[in-house]
């Protein structure tokens, strides 16, 4: 029969029953979602969420604990809050992404070709950005062992300065004359902090070779324990200035180091008002600087040393002081003497 002349009923009921399997096949997927499929993904959500709640409450809670016992200053919370929070976004990652290899495949997602994908583009994303991933990875390290902190002076990659900001990726440094240096965290391989448990400031005083040693020193030793009572500077001394003696002979020029162990970054001011009150004694005592392109002679009309040994020096004999001689200014147009 022509389809033009089958009943109308018939092409009626072919729609109708065309309609009514697919809702049957519709509410018996519903049903089989609802009943296995919608569990399996809430009990992994809830799961993922806990997770992250207990993550999120461990890294505040050492946060916290980092804030109340600061000792060591500001720099070190900062670590801590930096070194928490990549612990907190790494483990997040983590965890959604676990979760999210557990649901899609209850979706029906087959995750085969796109783990196969996210390979090969990892791959390649790793050698592009490989450097980054060094730069990381030594930040963390760096982090964790504490090697320096913000407000810290070190020397680092061939840098010197203060430590002003950290991150996984670089370190900020800040030079004396302002310059701010940007170091990557992968080109430190060795750090000099030099401002760390405590600092020590040596202070080289030169004075001239006529002044006696043991006087010198005694005054030195008084001048810096002055300091060392002083109530301005006593409390960021950590011991008594130490006297090494003399260290070196330079022409008429004796140098005596004096050495002072302060608090970490803190020997600055103490070291200032020790050598402006060591210029004071030293001008009140009569002992001249030193200078290394002096030569100290010893007076030539003293014969005394000549005598005692059985040989007389004549005065006439004795060479003079070179230092002491006076230059003669010669016009230079007219050939005379000024």
């Amino acid at each position: 029969m022509h389809p033009l002349t089958h009943p109308l009923s018939e092409l009626v009921s072919t729609p109708r029953g065309f309609f009514e399997s697919l809702n049957t096949e519709w509410l018996g997927d519903l049903q089989e979602f609802l009943h296995s499929v919608l569990p399996k993904i809430l009990v992994t959500a809830l799961g993922a969420w806990i997770l992250t709640r207990i993550l999120n409450v461990v890294t505040r809670r050492v946060v916290t604990v980092a804030e109340r016992h600061a000792a060591s200053g500001p720099g070190h919370v900062v670590q801590v809050k930096t070194l928490t929070s990549v612990i907190r976004a790494t483990g997040v990652g983590i965890i959604v992404f676990i979760a999210t290899l557990e649901i899609l495949p209850l979706l029906g997602f087959n995750l085969q070709p796109l783990l196969t994908s996210a390979g090969v583009a990892g791959v390649a994303i790793g050698l592009a950005a490989q450097s980054i991933f060094k730069d990381c990875l030594n930040g963390i390290l760096v982090l964790v062992e504490n090697q320096y902190g913000i407000g810290d002076v070190v020397r680092i990659a061939g840098l010197s300065g203060t430590v002003e900001a950290m991150s996984l990726r670089k370190t900020m440094v800040r030079d004396g004359d302002g310059t701010l240096y940007v170091i990557p965290n992968s080109q430190i391989t060795t750090v000099a902090n030099l401002t760390r448990d405590f600092s020590v400031a040596t202070i080289s005083v030169s004075v001239d070779f006529s002044a006696n040693p043991d006087e010198v020193m005694k005054l030195l030793k008084d001048v810096a324990m002055s300091v060392r009572t002083d109530p301005a500077y006593k409390d960021v001394y950590l011991a008594d200035p130490t006297l090494l003696g003399v260290d070196a002979i330079k022409g008429s020029q004796v140098i005596y180091p004096v050495q002072l162990r302060t608090k970490a970054n803190q020997q600055w001011a103490a070291m200032r008002e020790t050598q402006r009150r060591i210029r004071i004694a030293l001008a009140e005592h009569g002992m001249l600087p030193g200078d290394p392109l002096r030569v100290f002679s010893a007076n030539p009309g003293d014969t005394s040393a000549g005598a005692a040994a059985g040989h007389a020096t004549p005065a006439a004999t004795a060479k003079p002081d070179p230092t002491s001689a006076k230059t003669t200014d010669v016009n230079p147009f007219t050939g005379e003497g000024m």
